[in-house]
């Protein structure tokens, strides 16, 4: 077996199991599918490249970290375009529909109201900044620990605590709005 194929493998082992948090972290930082795509491809092989860099480290935060990098050199070198990607409902919220599609109770108002509710969480998460959204992403959907966070953003522990806090705070004002479908203009809050 040549030293190519070793690295090869040893780089596949530790990074393949981890290309859907690294595609769900770009998709977020992103908004597009394809750039997500893009960002993914070009972290793998700038990770494939520096491989030899990662000694005992968990490759997650690694691997993640790089892929926040070649998010944010996308972002910056196409700023124009960044700016004006939008959130587009029907795109955007396939992937909030799946996990709502069969509810226990198979009861369809109950669905319609989960879903109705994903999608709005999902468009506040949007909605937020980069570096809140980022934040987010990695703890409430990747469930990373802080240290992994700050780590992958290289950011102080408590940077990252302060991002989270005020990230949380403005998701809960944007949640806080009246709720599509409410009956008689009644606002109804939901706790996050």
């Amino acid at each position: 077996m040549s030293l190519s194929t070793d690295r090869t493998r040893q780089f596949e082992a530790a990074a393949l199991p981890h290309l859907d948090a690294a595609w769900n972290l770009a998709r977020w930082l992103l908004r597009d599918d394809q750039l997500a795509d893009d960002a993914v491809q070009e972290a793998c092989l700038r990770a494939f490249r520096f491989f030899e860099g990662l000694r005992g480290e968990s490759a997650r935060p690694w691997l993640l970290g790089i892929v926040r990098n070649a998010c944010y050199d996308w972002m910056r070198q196409n700023r124009q375009l960044a700016d004006q990607l939008e959130f587009d409902e029907l795109r955007d919220s396939e992937a909030v529909s799946a996990p709502f599609s069969s509810s226990a109770d198979g009861d369809p108002a109950r669905q319609w109201e989960q879903r109705v509710q994903g999608e709005r969480v999902n468009a506040a998460i949007d909605a937020l900044p980069p570096v809140y959204r980022e934040v987010i992403v990695l703890r409430e959907l990747e469930e990373l620990r802080y240290e992994d966070i700050a780590r992958i953003a290289g950011i102080p522990l408590g940077t990252v605590m302060s991002r989270l806090s005020r990230a949380r705070s403005m998701l809960r004002e944007s949640l806080r709005d009246e709720r599509p479908g409410d009956a008689g203009g009644r606002t109804r809050h939901v706790n996050v």
